[in-house]
């Protein structure tokens, strides 16, 4: 049986259409990762990395859902974030020369591009607007940390639960039908707000009897936006 061909993506597409980190590169740099880099097809519920593993590049997106996480002292996941098409992740540990401190697991499949760490070396050092770009990033992914923080500790689950899906529709959008395009689990939704799963249960049902949503399995769709967004005391 003749093996199916792997589609390897070249970055310059990439960095132009996506915006993503790389577009001041000079085309000798994009070229450098082209060569260099590593195309890697993964399925739902592979790990790319685990957290307190020695990693020797980092990751840079190409297509499907990537759950970013850590792991409390009872095993509970503490989702991050979620990594999408033309985002990047794991480049800090390997800024800091320390092990992960997440884990990363897909869960929609995806095709990532594996880039070795000297490259970020060196771009941050020949290259002054790729070095203030990631600065940018570092720091735009520590105000979201910093506000997650704030969230935790000044609002309710409900409101938590309400900002989280505002900022689902703002990062994956929805379908012509008013889905979100992207499918968590109730375990995965509480591991995000960081709550018990009976919680967001509950209160998804809540905002279904509210008309503010349906649910259709893992799938939920947005009835009304504006009322979540004002439940949630959401701005953004």
């Amino acid at each position: 049986m003749k093996q199916k061909e792997v589609y390897i993506p070249f970055c310059d597409h990439c960095a132009v259409q996506r915006n993503s980190v790389f577009k001041n590169l000079t085309k000798e740099e994009i070229e450098l990762i082209n060569f260099e880099k590593e195309f890697r097809i993964y399925k739902r519920g592979d790990v790319l990395y685990n957290e307190g593993s020695r990693i020797s590049g980092f990751y840079c997106v190409n297509r499907g859902i990537i759950k970013v996480f850590k792991t409390g002292i009872d095993g509970k996941e503490q989702i991050i974030r979620f990594a999408k098409s033309g985002d990047i992740i794991a480049y800090r540990s390997v800024l800091s020369n320390e092990p992960a401190c997440t884990t990363a697991k897909v869960i929609e499949d995806a095709g990532v591009c594996f880039i070795p760490s000297g490259l970020l070396y060196k771009f941050i050092k020949d290259n002054s607007s790729f070095s203030m770009d990631m600065m940018k990033l570092t720091c735009h992914e520590l105000g979201e940390a910093n506000a997650y923080i704030t969230d935790i500790a000044q609002k309710t689950v409900r409101e938590r639960l309400a900002e989280i899906i505002i900022h689902l529709i703002n990062d994956f959008d929805i379908d012509s039908e008013g889905y979100l395009q992207i499918s968590l689990t109730r375990e995965e939704l509480a591991n995000i707000v960081g709550t018990a799963t009976e919680s967001v249960i509950r209160l998804l049902s809540e905002f279904k009897s509210d008309k503010l949503i349906e649910l259709n399995g893992r799938k939920i769709k947005i009835i009304n936006q504006k009322m979540l967004e004002k439940i949630s005391n959401f701005f953004g």
